[in-house]
This record gives C-alpha cells, structure tokens and sequence, in this order.
C-alpha cells in the first residue's frame, strides 16, 4: 500500500468480503481455545473452510471464538442460521464436516447426534 487509492481500495474489498455479516448470513464459530486445538480444532477448521469452498458457499462467515466452556466435548462448532437456534455440536471430527456443511448449513436439519447445546436466537 503506497496510495490513499490503494487503501480506499483495500477498504472496499474487505467491506465487499465481510457483507455477509452484516446482511445476516450463516455463521460457522470454531472453538479454538487451548483444549479446542489439542482436540484437532485446526484441522476441522481447515476441513470447514475446504468444504465451504467446494460447494461454493457465499453466505457462510467462519469465525473462530476461545473456550467455549465444555472441554470435555471439544472439538465444538456452532452454527448460527438467521431467526434459528444456536447449535452447538460436540466432538466433531473432520469426518464429520461434510455432514454438518451438508445437512445443517446448506439445507437446515439439525444433526440430533452431534448436539450438545441449543441457545434460542
């Protein structure tokens, strides 16, 4: 960056980039507090992000967040569907990423045996 034009061009392309967020869009938080990282965190994060580049999805922001406070459950991620719960889904495996981008995300069904929390919207 060496001009005023270079960053009001920065500026728009990271405004054009996080849209998402403020239209309302889907969001994916990943716990990535310590004992969320010792229990693969990063790679069901890298999975995520893959998953939702393969299917091309537009309007899923991926987030990440610290301890979310059940240890015992990592890896956690929540996803959050405007006007929807919060769902919480525990011991998640890359494995099972393509299930939740899939069934949740993409077409609205809850995974029943991967909940571990609900927060009404």
């Amino acid at each position: 960056m060496k001009t005023i034009e270079d960053l009001k061009r920065m500026r728009e392309q990271f405004q054009a980039e996080n849209s998402i967020r403020q239209t309302g869009g889907i969001q994916v938080i990943v716990g990535m507090g310590t004992c969320g990282i010792a229990a693969g965190a990063r790679e069901v994060m890298t999975a995520i992000l893959g998953e939702i580049a393969r299917r091309n999805l537009k309007n899923v922001t991926v987030r990440q967040t610290g301890c979310i406070g059940m240890c015992e459950q990592e890896v956690l991620v929540d996803v959050v569907r405007p006007g929807e719960p919060r769902i919480t889904y525990g011991k998640v495996t890359v494995a099972s990423v393509p299930k939740i981008i899939g069934e949740h995300v993409v077409n609205g069904r809850i995974i029943e045996d991967l909940v571990v929390g609900k927060i009404a919207d």
